[in-house]
């Protein structure tokens, strides 16, 4: 259906029926690349006329071309005071239908009302993403078969659906805390302009349990922020008033979701340029007489505290000591007589003597300047994935240049038990499995463990081709292996246009980014903090019955199976087991 078809139906509309329909500019989704069955094109012959309405389930994604299958005409989630729920309805269509809205009606219980405007709808958009397998994760040299994939969640107040079209609708309810407990009903009415509506009950079960504030969540979020990414979607300059204006509502949403760890880049990209755009340095470096070292950390600080302004204030971890491949700095050459002073490299490596030269130095006037903000008991040199001998030499020279920084470290060698200043290690999930009694040990010393997924995990993973419940998965799998949270890069580290194309030539789709460009969230990105509000609802539950141990049996019980199982057979029953948890935790909350 061509936007200009869309625009004259509107007005058509309006000259005989005297309403008024939104038009929303918007971009077009790509052609799905998959073909259609014959079976699938003559179930779109047997829809009725109209606009078709049902409740879906949070925990699938729903194709575009097909007829949905396996709806429901009512949906009840049961949620603890200051929780967001998610509900996932699906619309669908054999004829071009304009002008498409979605309304939600105040929560009605007995005696009490919440209004309308606890509830967010947003219309599923569909992007081009790798069907990858187990032959190739990381990388794509010859390529994965494209696919069609709902994933972002778009903030149009209104959308054109073509014909023989499936559009899912999300919807997440954010819970007072002060909401009183109850049984609460709301209607979602979805309308298309000037031609009726059709309207599916929501029902939400609030019990008389609260869950803290995403500031004060316990579990240990840390999903890597690429500052360069914003400056390029939003086309203005990187570090201007501009930029940090574009950049507030994005990582506003990664607070709220409670991100406790500030990624900082000390020189440029530690990662040697594996993203589509490069990680600019924060630290600017200047070279003078006699080898003397200076360094400007104008950019740093205004970063980190822009991040801290926004509620992410627990840990900073910088990168760039150790990078991929060879360490190297940008610096200017203010040396008497340089005749060129701009745009200088030097690269070394951590088994050369300028190594400990350049960084050396740096360690200390880094250390001191961080002490001098207040920050030095929350920033750690992270280190990303580098062999045992090359973390040898930064770790002795952080203990003998900075030692009272923090080391943090993202492992896929089990080598961190060598280092006796790890304040922040993060094992690959299907690297290692760390012993509870050892994250007990490193927690009352104040340490933090967590756990990884990259590429290189087919299921449960966050790729743009996963299913949703795996991102609840993961953060579940975390408690019960009483991890204190889960890294996972990256956050915004986004391709060229993500919500046309999330594909990208060195990593599976999705797996550098779980948001969107102009602050809009995901399916993958929703699930996840549904994830997180299981973790701290059972925080807090084993607080409350902490003397009453016998009333968790049955959920520990279920944690401990889940401790024995493979995570990554995805044959596994996992959408029930989820179910099952998360049915024990509000049975339990209720007692």
């Amino acid at each position: 259906m061509k936007r200009i078809f869309s625009f004259i139906s509107v007005f058509a509309v309006v000259a005989l029926t005297g309403c008024t329909c939104k038009t929303v500019e918007t971009f077009e989704e790509a052609a799905d690349p998959v073909a259609l069955s014959d079976e699938a094109k003559e179930a779109w012959d047997d829809v009725k006329r109209g606009m078709n309405v049902a409740w879906g389930t949070p925990d699938l994604v729903y194709s575009r071309s097909e007829v949905p299958q396996n709806l429901t005409d009512s949906y009840k989630a049961t949620a603890w005071k200051g929780e967001r729920v998610s509900a996932q309805a699906v619309l669908w269509t054999a004829k071009d239908i304009e002008g498409v809205e979605c309304e939600i009606s105040d929560f009605v219980a007995d005696g009490a009302t919440l209004p309308a405007s606890i509830a967010k709808a947003h219309f599923v958009r569909y992007t081009i993403a790798d069907k990858v397998d187990k032959s190739c994760l990381c990388g794509r040299p010859n390529g994965h078969p494209a696919i069609l994939q709902a994933d972002m969640l778009d903030n149009l107040e209104a959308m054109d659906i073509e014909e023989n079209t499936t559009r899912p609708i999300w919807i997440s309810v954010a819970v007072p805390h002060d909401a009183k407990p109850g049984v609460y009903k709301a209607t979602v009415k979805i309308s298309r302009c000037g031609l009726g509506s059709e309207k599916l009950p929501l029902e939400i079960e609030v019990i008389d349990q609260e869950l803290a504030k995403p500031a004060d969540w316990k579990f240990h979020l840390d999903l890597w922020q690429h500052p360069s990414a914003v400056a390029r979607a939003e086309g203005v300059d990187l570090w201007s008033e501009e930029h940090y204006e574009a950049m507030r509502p994005l990582m506003q949403m990664l607070a709220d979701a409670g991100q406790k760890v500030i990624t900082a880049t000390l020189n440029r990209d530690p990662w040697q340029y594996q993203c589509f755009d490069d990680y600019e340095p924060m630290i600017y470096w200047s070279l003078y007489d006699n080898d003397v070292w200076k360094y400007d950390y104008s950019r740093f600080d205004k970063w980190v505290e822009f991040m801290i302004s926004l509620g992410i204030d627990k840990q900073i971890n910088c990168y760039g000591m150790l990078p991929w491949g060879k360490c190297t700095i940008d610096y200017q050459d203010m040396r008497t007589g340089a005749k060129d002073n701009r745009n200088r490299k030097i690269s070394t490596t951590p088994q050369e003597d300028k190594y400990e030269k350049v960084w050396g130095p740096f360690l200390t006037d880094f250390s001191a300047h961080l002490r001098e903000k207040g920050w030095l008991h929350m920033t750690n040199m992270a280190i990303d994935e580098r062999k045992p001998e090359d973390m040898d030499v930064a770790a002795a020279m952080i203990a003998k240049y900075a030692p009272e920084l923090g080391f943090a470290m993202a492992d896929n060698h089990d080598s961190y038990k060598r280092y006796a200043n790890m304040r922040d290690v993060c094992v690959g999930q299907k690297h290692s499995v760390m012993a509870q009694e050892e994250i007990a040990s490193r927690r009352a010393n104040g340490d933090v463990s967590t756990f990884y997924v990259c590429c290189s995990t087919l299921f449960p993973n966050a790729f743009t081709n996963s299913q949703p419940f795996e991102s609840e998965l993961l953060i579940l799998y975390a408690l019960a292996h009483d991890y204190d949270g889960m890294l996972r890069w990256a956050y915004n580290s986004w391709p060229a246009r993500p919500e046309y194309d999330s594909r990208f030539r060195y990593w599976a789709s999705g797996d550098t980014f779980i948001v969107y460009p102009g602050a809009r969230s995901s399916v993958r990105f929703e699930r996840l903090i549904d994830g997180v509000e299981l973790y701290e609802k059972i925080h807090t539950l084993r607080a409350k019955y902490a003397d009453k141990p016998e009333v968790l049996v049955p959920l520990e019980a279920e944690l401990a199976k889940m401790r024995a199982l493979n995570l990554n057979d995805a044959s596994y029953e996992w959408r029930a087991f989820l179910d099952e948890v998360n049915a024990l935790v509000n049975e339990i909350a209720t007692k």
